[in-house]
């Protein structure tokens, strides 16, 4: 349970694919990242990070990917300033270990997770592999949490590792969202038949998640809400929630979110 403080909010974001397309555009989009997070902290009691910070992320025993050192410190600095940061690992960041929670004190999900906040009930996820279909990226994902691939991988330099890892990342289009910006309709997204199973037995007021690409709050036959918060490639959106839970734009007040 989180019990906001008076004046306080709760902040989302979620599939910022930082490092992709390549290191120079990738900037721009982080610097605008920590334009928001330099905004936020005035307010914020919370930071929940969805998942897919990273375009890929392995950690090693002793090694981690080059770059992102301003994003890093800023999140440090949040949680100094006594923010809570809650972390989910994305389909592209599933092999982040213990980095952020040692060094910069963040906690770290790997699954669903269930939250109680000014007396809402909150389910929240990254999405990937949740809702039936996309078995192709289930039985994926299957062998990249395996131990032994696991092993494996971490063996190869890191330099040859990354080179590999990155390829495949940006190759098969999940950094740029596009097979993901159109709207299939309730009877087709995943999540939506996700969240609407679950609440037949389950009181959730609130399903939010990432990894879709297309931001949109949905009402759910009228007992819940079902959120995507978008990305930080086309759309720039996050949510925040006090009393009730809103999307919005960053830096772009002309750039609306399509309702459905």
């Amino acid at each position: 349970m989180i019990n906001l403080e008076p004046g306080k909010k709760v902040y989302f974001a979620s599939d910022q694919h930082f490092g992709a397309p390549n290191p120079k555009e990738s900037k721009v989009r982080e610097e605008r990242f920590i334009r928001w997070m330099d905004e936020i902290k005035q307010d914020a009691q919370v930071l929940f990070l969805m998942g897919d910070l990273f375009d890929f992320w392995h950690e090693w025993k002793h090694v981690i990917p080059k770059g992102y050192v301003r994003v890093l410190g800023k999140i440090a600095e949040l949680k100094d300033r006594g923010i809570h940061i809650y972390f989910f690992v994305g389909n592209h960041d599933l092999w982040m270990k213990d980095y952020l929670e040692e060094e910069i004190g963040c906690t770290v999900f790997y699954k669903k997770q269930y939250f109680e906040m000014g007396g809402k009930q909150f389910l929240l996820a990254h999405g990937d592999g949740l809702g039936p279909g996309d078995k192709g990226y289930k039985r994926m994902k299957k062998v990249f949490t395996n131990p032994v691939a696991q092993w494996f991988f971490k063996w190869l330099h890191p330099d040859i590792a990354m080179k590999i890892a990155l390829y495949m990342s940006q190759k098969n289009k999940m950094i740029s969202g596009d097979e993901d910006k159109e709207f299939l309709g309730e009877e087709k997204e995943f999540l939506i038949i996700y969240s609407k199973k679950k609440l037949e037995t389950e009181n959730i007021d609130y399903f939010i998640y990432g990894h879709r690409h297309l931001p949109m709050v949905l009402d759910l036959q009228g007992k819940a809400k079902y959120i995507n918060l978008g990305d930080w490639i086309s759309y720039f959106t996050y949510g925040v929630f006090e009393h009730d839970f809103e999307l919005k734009t960053f830096e772009d007040s002309t750039k609306k979110i399509t309702p459905y």
